[in-house]
C-alpha cells in the first residue's frame, strides 16, 4: 500500500481536455492586433480628428464655440430631452420588466413586440409618425392650434421623438434580469404577508437596481445623440428647437468647421462620460455578483 501511494503521489498529471484548444502564441497576437486595430479605425481616430478639429484655431476659438449663445441652447435642450426621456423610460421600463418578468398574461408577446418596435422602425420614420399625429396638418393638429399648444417644431416633439428612441433600453434591461432571477423571493415574500408595493419596494427593486442603472446609462446616451427623429420634428430653429447634434450639422453646412468640431467635442465628451459610467457600473455589478 505504501509503495502503491508513492507511486501515485508521483504520477504524472493527467493532460487537460482544454490544452489542445489553446491557440498559438502567434495567433493570439494576431486577433488581439486585428481587434485593436479595428477598434483604433473606428473609434480612436474619429475621436482624434474631432479633438484636432476643434482645436485647429486655436484654444479661443474653442471656447468662443462651446460658449456661443446657441451652443448653449443646444446643450440646454440636449439636457431637457435626454433628462425627461430617461425618467419617462425608466418609469416605463421597470413597469413593463416587472410585467414581463414576475407575471404571465394574455398578450405578453404583444408587449414584448411592442417595446421593441423602436429597434424596427427608422428614427426619422418615427419623427414623420410624430409630425402626421400633432403637425398643422395631423389628427390631433386642428385641437393643439385651438387651444394654442405646440408640439411639433417645439419642445414637447422633441422631448416625444427623443422618448419614442430610447425607451426600449430600459426595459429590455430589466425583463432579462427579472426573468433570470425568477419569482422566488417574491412568493416567499407574499407567504410571510407582504403587500405588492413592499414586494415591489424591499425584494424586487433591490434586487435589480444595477441593472436599472445601466439601463439608464444605455437610454442616456442614446437620448443625447439622437439626430434622425429630432430633426425632422425640430424644424432647426436657432436658439430654440435645435439639440447639439443638429447645432452640429448646421455649423458644419455653413462651413464653420473649426466650430462644429467643437461642438461635437461636447457630446463626445458626454459619451466619454457615459461610457467611463458604464464601465464602472459593469465593474461593480461584476463584484456583486462574484464574477
Amino acid at each position: 500500500m505504501d509503495a502503491a501511494w508513492r507511486s501515485d503521489r508521483h504520477r504524472e498529471p493527467a493532460p487537460c481536455a482544454l490544452d489542445g484548444l489553446r491557440e498559438p502564441r502567434w495567433a493570439r497576437c494576431l486577433l488581439i492586433a486585428t481587434a485593436v486595430g479595428f477598434l483604433g479605425i473606428l473609434l480612436l481616430a474619429p475621436l482624434a480628428v474631432v479633438f484636432a478639429g476643434a482645436l485647429s484655431q486655436g484654444v479661443r476659438a474653442y471656447l468662443a464655440a462651446i460658449s456661443h449663445p446657441d451652443t448653449r441652447a443646444a446643450l440646454r435642450l440636449t439636457l431637457l430631452a435626454a433628462a425627461f426621456a430617461v425618467t419617462l423610460s425608466s418609469i416605463f421600463g421597470v413597469a413593463a420588466a416587472w410585467a414581463l418578468g414576475k407575471f404571465e398574461f394574455r398578450g405578453k408577446s404583444i408587449l414584448t413586440t411592442v417595446i421593441d418596435l423602436p429597434f424596427a422602425v427608422s428614427p426619422v420614420i418615427a419623427g414623420l409618425i410624430f409630425v402626421l399625429l400633432f403637425g398643422l396638418q395631423g389628427w390631433a393638429g386642428p385641437w393643439l392650434a385651438a387651444h394654442d399648444l405646440e408640439v411639433i417644431f417645439a419642445v414637447p416633439g422633441i422631448v416625444l421623438a427623443t422618448l419614442f428612441i430610447t425607451f426600449p433600453f430600459v426595459a429590455r434591461e430589466l425583463a432579462q434580469v427579472m426573468q433570470a432571477q425568477g419569482t422566488g423571493e417574491e412568493e416567499a415574500a407574499r407567504l410571510l404577508g407582504a403587500s405588492g408595493w413592499q414586494i415591489f419596494w424591499r425584494v424586487t427593486l433591490p434586487n435589480v437596481r444595477w441593472g436599472l442603472l445601466y439601463g439608464i446609462i444605455l437610454c442616456n446616451a442614446r437620448a443625447m445623440g439622437e439626430f434622425g427623429a429630432v430633426s425632422v420634428v425640430s424644424g432647426h430653429i436657432r436658439g430654440l428647437t435645435n439639440t447639439l447634434p443638429l447645432h452640429v450639422e448646421i455649423l458644419y453646412n455653413e462651413y464653420q468647421f473649426a466650430a462644429a468640431f467643437a461642438v461635437a467635442s461636447l457630446l463626445t465628451l458626454l459619451a466619454l462620460v457615459t461610457l467611463v459610467l458604464k464601465a464602472l457600473l459593469e465593474r461593480r455589478t461584476g463584484k456583486m455578483e462574484g464574477w
